[in-house]
């Protein structure tokens, strides 16, 4: 399969985006007035322990503080263990730990430890962004300092072992036990599923890589005063670089000389033998459009997605939760209807995975594939879906199809989705996603009307100030309901429109 990384380079964003046989699988972008912050060290104060929720707040210095969970602060770890680990996105800190030590994804802490005993307000602590800041809530950070390199990755805080659960072979499992105990590192250590097939001089080379960086980020540490940044993770296109490039990978191509110059330097150093791999793109039309990424991210942004065969699925995103409903559209299909029904949610299912990657949606998800009798079918569609998520390098749960047809799943989320970092609450609808129908608000102007002057004195004059749309609906649909109300308060009521207000705005006056 012809894979490509693209990489677009402006002075306000920089976008990285990783094609298949020209189609979009991934897309990572950060905006230069926003950098991706996952992954960075900081010197933190701690502001408020929490022994009710066993956390603590802390201060890093940015706009809101962090949130520190108790099984995320260190203590002491007597003993190495060897551990098998599902390796995610590289730069995940938080699921590099969590993968190593077992926690869950709201950890419970062990009776023995308190968040009272470990941490005192006022305390300073190293501590490393595990999620960046979501909505209303703070950065999620760990004091399980994670430093990931190309084959492996190096945890100076803890002391457990580990190896990518992607590499199978146990042959080559246990060559890779072997070096790790012949290079006795100071602190954990994993294998990243690109370690598989290195020499030992690849890992030590890695290792001593990230002892070098351990000890200045710990000099930087110390150096310090206030809280605030200490060691910053790669820019977004070595980052992606560092995660993504692999033999499958055909180009890296980039539209930015200096970009360029920048990535050479880092693959000679890192990853000599994909530094040929990298071009630079000199065409006039710019590069996305030259592979249609936009219209992709585009489609990615819609609510409605359309599938080839005609069906379609509705994506709808909230804070804690993605719906996602499959539809036959205009597909009818050739035999019967479980035979449509089955070829919609196999295509459904290849779509969802794609989208939700592109997307970089996470939490709590539930899809609602359409009905299906028979229990083969069912079986069809999950293995589909099990297989399009098996490329996902975002770690995804998946649990069995319930009789209504909904699969619920939950997949990692450390940043911000593209729905919420390339969009912004409608200012209109106040971020509802509707407003109320115009025969919704004649109805409230008409109940005003007549609960405050149903009442009053006589052949009065009352002036509703409203939106034109409005006033429009009423004298078109509603002229009858407008006089029984006149006739109910003995009331004149004209309507002024005011091209400044809501749709659903009005106020009364009476003269």
């Amino acid at each position: 399969m012809a894979s490509e990384i693209l990489i677009s380079v402006r002075p306000n964003q920089t976008r990285v985006a990783y094609v298949e046989n020209k189609v979009l699988l991934d897309l990572k972008l950060e905006h230069r007035t926003s950098p991706t912050i996952v992954g960075s060290i900081y010197k933190g104060k701690v502001l408020r322990v929490l022994p009710g929720m066993q956390a603590a707040f802390v201060d890093i210095g940015l706009d809101k503080a962090a949130f520190l969970y108790v099984s995320d602060v260190q203590t002491e770890v007597s003993s190495r263990s060897n551990v098998s680990m599902k390796e995610g996105e590289a730069d995940l800190v938080e699921e590099t730990v969590e993968e190593v030590l077992g926690q869950n994804e709201s950890p419970i802490p062990e009776k023995s430890q308190r968040i009272q005993d470990l941490l005192r307000e006022g305390q300073t602590l190293m501590v490393q962004i595990a999620k960046e800041p979501l909505g209303t809530k703070g950065a999620r950070i760990t004091t399980h300092i994670s430093l990931p390199g190309r084959n492996i990755v190096f945890m100076p805080t803890l002391d457990h072992i580990g190896i990518s659960r992607r590499i199978e072979d146990e042959k080559e499992r246990e060559r890779l036990k072997g070096m790790i105990d012949s290079l006795q590192p100071k602190g954990g250590l994993i294998i990243r599923t690109a370690g598989e097939g290195m020499e030992e001089k690849d890992l030590k080379s890695d290792l001593d890589y990230l002892s070098l960086m351990w000890q200045e980020i710990e000099k930087n540490y110390d150096k310090k005063r206030s809280v605030g940044t200490v060691h910053a993770e790669l820019d977004i296109e070595l980052k992606a670089l560092r995660d993504m490039l692999n033999p499958e990978v055909d180009r890296v191509i980039v539209d930015d000389k200096k970009t360029q110059k920048k990535i050479i330097n880092f693959l000679s150093q890192f990853m000599p033998l994909y530094r040929d791999r990298v071009k630079l793109y000199e065409k006039p039309q710019p590069l996305f459009d030259e592979y249609d990424i936009d219209i992709e991210i585009s489609r990615s942004l819609d609510r409605k997605v359309w599938l080839k065969s005609g069906g379609y699925i509705v994506i709808d995103e909230a804070e804690a939760l993605v719906v996602i409903d499959v539809n036959t559209g205009r597909y009818v299909g050739k035999k019967d209807l479980e035979d449509t029904i089955l070829k919609t949610n196999l295509e459904a299912a290849r779509e969802i995975a794609q989208q939700l990657r592109v997307r970089n949606c996470g939490g709590i998800i539930i899809v609602d594939f359409i009905d299906m009798e028979k229990e083969l079918h069912r079986e069809k569609v999950m293995e589909r879906l099990q297989e399009e998520f098996a490329k996902d390098r975002t770690r995804v749960a998946v649990t069995s199809m319930s009789e209504l047809g909904l699969v619920e799943m939950t997949r990692k989320r450390i940043r911000p989705s593209l729905v919420s970092m390339l969009c912004e609450p409608c200012s209109y609808c106040d971020g509802r996603s509707y407003i109320k129908s115009k025969a919704t608000i004649s109805n409230e102007i008409f109940h005003v009307l007549e609960s405050e002057y149903g009442r009053g004195e006589k052949d009065r004059a009352i002036v509703v100030h409203c939106h034109a749309e409005v006033a429009d609906w009423i004298y078109e649909e509603e002229v009858e309901a407008l006089e029984f109300v006149e006739a109910k308060i003995k009331a004149s009521v004209a309507l002024k429109t005011e091209p400044g207000y809501h749709i659903e705005q009005f106020e009364l006056s009476c003269y």
